[in-house]
């Protein structure tokens, strides 16, 4: 089995109870993370939040000419500690449900007091395949990038602080 991991962390200054609520809320991926273009029956979503174990979703992620479908499940979700989703085969699927390969893919959010009022804010994504099986380039790509976590941090900071009228 082959395993790719990525970690990255970043002090948001505002309680890790509003991060956490803000971060696990799918449907603003859409706004804060390159490469997700939204859920797929976004509206739909908005009725069943906060999300509760065992909740499915598909996001669709859309990386220059390709676009695919994520199904995930919410494994994890403990206010305002940890919060775990993860996909089960069909990495990589077209939106017609055809492709994806098989593997899991794994994504952890942290969420530690980092003094008064602010969050240490860790995303972790895991993805293990089976010997000799390969995903889509471009999407290995996105999920290999410390950076592409990084910016996710940064446009939470500033849709949280646009959230709270700070500047």
């Amino acid at each position: 089995m082959g395993v790719m991991s990525n970690t990255s962390e970043t002090v948001i200054t505002h309680p890790r109870e509003v991060v956490y609520d803000y971060a696990s809320n799918p449907t603003t991926w859409g706004t804060n993370y390159k490469g997700s273009g939204g859920m797929v029956g976004e509206d739909e979503m908005h009725k069943d939040l906060p999300l509760k174990v065992g909740h499915e979703w598909t996001e669709k992620v859309t990386l220059g000419q390709n676009t695919y479908h994520s199904t995930w499940v919410l494994i994890t979700a403990v206010r305002p500690f940890k919060w775990v989703i993860q996909q089960t085969n069909g990495i990589g699927k077209l939106p017609d449900g055809s492709g994806g390969v098989d593997g899991i893919t794994t994504i952890t959010y942290t969420f530690e007091e980092a003094g008064e009022g602010q969050c240490l804010f860790r995303r972790n994504l895991s993805c293990e395949l089976p010997k000799g099986v390969d995903c889509a380039d471009d999407l290995l790509t996105v999920m290999a990038r410390p950076g592409g976590i990084d910016r996710y941090h940064a446009n939470i900071q500033k849709q949280l602080d646009q959230a709270a009228g700070k500047k």
